[in-house]
Formats: structure tokens, C-alpha cells, sequence
């Protein structure tokens, strides 16, 4: 396929047709699309193709058809082309994040290419409408066998939500002599507070604590991370230093 585009580079690109489309299109990831670029059967000797456009990659065929009625079907993974009455379509089967990119249908008519439409087509994961992580500042002066309440406040927007995913929390701890971060717990179904803000009742505030009695080998930063929809949002981090302060990293 590569090979025939290099072909279509050494032939004459003409201007775009007059009734050429450009488009943008955004659906969510595991939908179908179908994209439609107008056939005319009675084109003479005239290729079409669909291609698609990623930054910094080469361009990519994902098939071709000629202008005459045939029954020609093309697949590469979950993308399909094929001819329909006056159209030659492409249809992408539970579309996938990666598959965001410029699509273009052209023409090619005796050495002359034109663009007949092009689609700007964006996949849409899903929303999980946390609006921030933060930690509160704890100002203490702390020793050994103190105890010590760390909290992780989750804001989010339900109106913005479309991943039906609950929230997972975590606490990480990293010392000053690893290199990486160590998991130390793990919420359940419980040990955390949520409340709706009056003025909006879609906004929600989740303070997730975090308590244990410190010993002079809990020095180090500590970070809570909330996992849901395939992301993970970290906090700011809060510092512990067993005979001083807390304060933010």
C-alpha cells in the first residue's frame, strides 16, 4: 500500500473539487463511525482512495476502489471500505483512541489527484469528571508514637462524568533514599467522607484520611493517587518529617 501512495505522489494534484468537504467529527472510544465520499459511476478511469493522516508518521492507505460499480471490500483490523450507491464508505468498527487523525478521500483521474473530503476525526475517552486532587497542609509539630491524619480531598462534576467507574485511592510513600515510590494503603468501602456542594449539586468533595502513629522511619513524601477510567490522578504531595513539620512538597 505504501507503494501505490508514493505512485499517486508522482501524478498531478489538482485543485480540490468545488464541492469538497471538510469536516470534524468526535465521537466516544467504542463507537462506530462511517465516513461517505461521493462516487460517480460514470467517472472515467478514476481510482479512489481513503487515507489516513497522523502526526509524524507516513500517510496511510486504508483502501481504494474504482469509480464502476464492484463489489470490492477492504479491511485493515477494524476499518472497512467498500462501495454503496454513489458513495465509497469507510467504516470503523469500535473505534479506538489511537484512531484520532485527518482522513481523506481523493480521486485520481489520469494522473490528476483531488481531495474530494477530508474529516478531522477525534476519539473521546471517556470523561471522569475529577476536577482536582489535592492534600491538605498539616502544621504540627510531630514526634515519635504521635498519631497523624493525612487527608485527600477528590473534587469532581457528575455533569462532566461519562465513565460510570467508581474511584479507586491509594497512598504512596516515597523515602529520600529509594528511587521509587512505595504503595502503604489502599482504600476500601469506607474511611472516606463525601458531600455535595449546595450552591451545585453536581459538584461533590470526597476527603479520603489516611491515620497511623509515626516512627522515625515514616519520614519521607507522601501522595495520594485516585485511579478510575483508565486514568491516575496524583496529589501535591504532603512532606513528613517526623520531628518537624508538614508542609507541601
Amino acid at each position: 500500500m505504501l507503494i501505490i501512495f508514493y505512485v499517486l505522489l508522482l501524478v498531478n494534484i489538482g485543485r480540490c473539487s468545488d464541492h469538497q468537504i471538510f469536516d470534524t467529527k468526535t465521537v466516544a472510544v467504542g463507537q462506530n463511525v462511517t465516513l461517505n465520499c461521493s462516487r460517480d459511476h460514470l467517472w472515467h478511469l478514476t481510482n479512489l482512495f481513503w487515507i489516513r493522516l497522523v502526526s509524524q508518521t507516513f500517510p496511510e492507505i486504508l483502501g481504494s476502489t474504482i469509480s464502476h460499480n464492484v463489489e470490492i471490500i477492504e479491511k485493515i483490523n477494524h476499518i472497512t471500505t467498500k462501495q454503496e450507491p454513489g458513495a465509497f464508505v469507510l467504516h470503523m468498527n469500535r473505534a479506538q483512541l489511537n484512531d484520532t487523525a485527518v482522513y481523506y478521500c481523493i480521486k485520481v483521474t489520469e494522473r490528476k489527484m483531488t481531495f474530494l473530503k477530508g474529516t478531522f476525526l477525534r476519539i473521546k475517552g471517556p470523561e471522569t469528571g475529577i476536577s482536582s486532587v489535592a492534600q491538605d497542609f498539616l502544621s504540627d509539630l510531630l514526634h515519635q508514637g504521635d498519631p497523624v491524619t493525612l487527608q485527600c480531598s477528590v473534587l469532581s462534576n457528575s455533569e462532566n462524568k461519562t465513565c460510570t467507574e467508581a474511584h479507586s485511592v491509594y497512598w504512596y510513600r516515597a523515602k529520600p533514599d529509594d528511587t521509587h515510590a512505595s504503595l502503604i494503603y489502599a482504600h476500601g468501602t469506607s474511611g472516606y467522607n463525601c458531600e455535595q456542594s449546595p450552591e451545585a449539586p453536581s459538584q461533590q468533595k470526597c476527603v479520603y484520611s489516611f491515620s497511623k502513629n509515626i516512627s522515625s522511619s515514616d519520614t519521607g513524601v507522601y501522595y495520594c493517587a485516585v485511579a478510575t477510567c483508565g486514568e491516575i490522578f496524583f496529589g501535591n504531595g504532603t512532606k513528613l518529617d517526623v520531628e518537624g513539620r508538614f508542609f507541601f512538597q
